[in-house]
């Protein structure tokens, strides 16, 4: 079965535990000896159960795999904040130069000067970039960033006196979906903020629940309606007034770079996906990058280490005593850091901006295109991503955002976002990003505008989608409350 022009494969690929025979590889003794001759016997196992596999079983069937893989390698990504765009070979490169890629991340300073030049010079982009006075590398990813940046808000009002006063963070509905998690683990009292007729924040709607209490307003700009929040000074002067501080969530950065600041917006904290905006693979849980950058009032605040600089000498600072300690082991997803340093330096700043202005631009002809044939909720000029709805088509045919994204798998793109925002019914949030060319595009539309047809000819061809694919409609609900997980050696 073909799932792209030039990727072939079959159906019921075995397990790697399933593809092997007692005996095959896995001889490590010779004849008369055993592991606890060569091994402490408080290291063994009773019972190890290890597939049995040549290497060319190995090499074959993980290459199988791959095969049926969708990636940005193959075809187009249209998730909505997600930013899938494509990722620079170059940048590949400069991650496996010897010197990076052999570095114990133990390293003395000074067996390190290179790598640390690199943490410090992309520091120092990100916060003129963004308008921060200063990024930690320390957080894995996106979340991540928002548990540290919350922290660090944490920190400082009880270094205020405020900490037992500052209990609550306001999250707008149009804001990126783990805010509210992760202002809930660190402890606080979470208020969703319900957007206004146009999409964005209220500001009457916000002084509503300002108060005392106040410590921080998580936001999404532009929001994930795709939005830019048109009264974002108004907004972060109501919430300095009230005494909180404003967090900007930076997953949809990519519509900002050159063009607007967070910094000059009034954000006090702010996190980015560097996975997402500055072209480093990601997909399926890993791995990310979430620089978080603060306003100068709260420096002293971010983990330990930062990257010190004197006199064309670098090290890394520990002695932060107002710091929040460290928030992950050693000092930063580092292969991710030389990959959005060479994407910065490839650039530069003329570039960045170009960046953000085409993802914009290939946003806006999609939606426009997209808006003949699916209800366009927010009918006007978006940034980088816009969101449609299928709940015309699904009263009218049965046919909804769900079945959508299914059949777009059978005509090789991937599915965008679906049913997210929340505030939209049959959601589908669609981020084309600047990468993607006219012909790409165009035969995306195509594709979707050619479902919908179908749905209202012949519904039931797209509720039985996907077809051609390697693994067919699956039950979802069944998958979620009972999943299989893990190989389990027969009994």
């Amino acid at each position: 079965m073909s799932l792209h022009s030039n990727v072939t494969v079959s159906h019921g690929e075995p397990l790697i535990f399933d593809l092997g025979k007692p005996g095959r590889a896995n001889t490590y003794f010779s004849d008369g000896h055993s592991a606890d001759e060569f091994v402490p016997a408080t290291y063994l196992r009773a019972s190890l159960p290890l597939p049995d596999n040549s290497e060319l079983d190995v090499v074959r069937h993980y290459t199988r795999l791959s095969q049926r893989t969708f990636a940005i390698d193959v075809g187009f990504y249209p998730l909505g904040s997600c930013t899938m765009k494509y990722n620079p070979r170059v940048n590949e490169a400069m991650a496996a130069l010897p010197g990076f890629r052999d570095l114990h991340p133990y390293a003395p300073d000074e067996l390190a000067q290179g790598a640390l030049a690199v943490m410090y010079e992309l520091e120092r982009a990100l916060a003129s970039i963004f308008g921060m006075s200063a990024f930690t590398l320390n957080p894995a990813a996106g979340a991540h960033g928002e548990l540290t940046a919350l922290f660090i808000a944490k920190a400082y009002f009880e270094k205020l006196g405020q900490g037992a006063q500052r209990r609550t963070v306001i999250v707008p509905d149009t804001a990126h979906g783990t805010n509210p998690a992760s202002a809930a683990m660190v402890g606080y009292r979470v208020i969703s903020l319900r957007s206004d007729e146009r999409g964005r924040v209220g500001i009457d709607a916000l002084r509503a629940v300002l108060g005392d209490d106040t410590a921080v307003c998580m936001m999404t700009n532009p929001n994930t309606l795709g939005l830019f929040e048109d009264h974002i000074m108004e907004i972060t002067a109501a919430v300095h007034a009230a005494g909180g501080l404003m967090y900007y969530d930076g997953a949809n950065a990519n519509a900002l770079m050159g063009n607007a600041r967070p910094g000059d917006m009034g954000f006090d904290l702010m996190h980015l996906n560097l996975h997402k905006t500055f072209s480093i693979p990601h997909g399926g849980g890993g791995a990310g990058h979430g620089p978080v950058g603060v306003a100068e009032r709260l420096v002293a605040f971010l983990p330990t280490p930062v990257v010190s600089e004197l006199d064309g000498t670098y090290a890394l600072d520990f002695e932060r005593p107002e710091a929040i300690g460290m928030m992950r082991s050693f000092w930063s997803n580092f292969a991710h850091a030389v990959r959005a340093l060479t994407y910065v330096y490839a650039n530069g700043g003329e570039g960045l901006t170009r960046v953000s202005q085409l993802a914009i631009l290939n946003a806006n002809y999609v939606r426009a295109q997209v808006r003949e044939f699916l209800h366009t909720p927010y009918d006007e000029t978006c940034r980088h991503e816009f969101v449609v709805s299928a709940q015309d088509l699904k009263r009218e045919t049965g046919v909804k955002a769900f079945d959508l994204a299914k059949a777009l798998l059978d005509r090789g793109y991937h599915a965008p976002t679906i049913y997210f925002p929340l505030l939209v019914a049959e959601c589908l949030m669609i981020e084309p990003t600047e990468t993607e060319s006219k012909e790409t595009l165009d035969g995306f539309v195509a594709a979707l505008r050619e479902i919908v047809e179908t749905a209202h000819a012949n519904p039931q061809a797209i509720l039985a989608a996907p077809v051609k694919t390697v693994v067919g409609r699956i039950d979802e609900t069944r998958a979620a409350r009972h999943p299989d997980l893990r190989w389990r050696a027969p009994v």
